[in-house]
């Protein structure tokens, strides 16, 4: 699905301004960045390509940013010929900018305790804000968000049922790998996130189109 179509499935009539645009793609990254980091303290995972992350940073010699945007990168192709160049940018941008926030917080941020049951509360949450900001703004991080985005767009399925049940096959399938009260508590922020989602983003509730200028 071109930009083009997506836009004329949309029915709110408003534009957000390419100033907007801006300002959401940095909010929205920066919660969600917020949000990883603070599964990162906990060892926590999560659903999706964050989740893939996360886990392999515990086996490969790669930071989770790296790790992240490699992974995302075949869903960016998929928005350049699925949705449209200009999704597919926005997209990338965000995916960046996620890795490279979530890379560099340490070097502002420090805690010296929290309890992983909030982690996985907050940190969940946060990043299921921070993806809505991106979502109501035409964009994504990437990752699963593209195929849920598109099957929404393309079929008026729930993009947040739809990430919930990806991002607790992935979880799942990480049984072997992770305790089982890693597992529970990451699984309680991933639901956390999803509830955000599909409480909040639902087929024509909100939306708007982008514009540059």
């Amino acid at each position: 699905m071109r930009a083009s179509d997506i836009r004329s499935v949309l029915l709110s009539g408003y534009h957000h301004s390419l100033k907007e645009n801006i300002i959401a793609i940095l909010t929205g990254t920066f919660v969600v960045s917020q949000g990883v980091f603070f599964l990162q303290q906990a060892d926590l995972l999560t659903g999706g390509t964050t989740g893939l992350a996360l886990l392999l940073t515990q086996f490969v010699d790669l930071s989770f940013g790296q790790l992240y945007f490699l992974l995302n990168t075949p869903f960016y192709l998929m928005a350049w010929f699925r949705m449209g160049k200009g999704f597919a940018v926005t997209s990338i941008i965000s995916g960046g900018l996620v890795s490279v926030i979530t890379d560099n917080l340490h070097h502002v941020l420090e805690i010296s305790r929290l309890e992983p049951l909030y982690c996985a509360a907050i940190g969940g949450l946060l990043m299921g804000l921070g993806m809505l900001i991106l979502f109501r703004h035409q964009t994504s991080l990437g990752g699963f968000n593209v195929l849920v985005l598109y099957l929404q767009e393309k079929f008026g399925l729930s993009a947040g049922k739809l990430q919930m049940g990806i991002d607790i096959s992935i979880l799942v399938a990480s049984f072997f790998l992770v305790s089982p009260m890693v597992l529970a508590l990451s699984v309680f922020g991933a639901v956390l996130l999803n509830l955000v989602l599909a409480m909040n983003h639902k087929p024509g509730r909100y939306s708007g189109k982008m514009v540059t200028s």
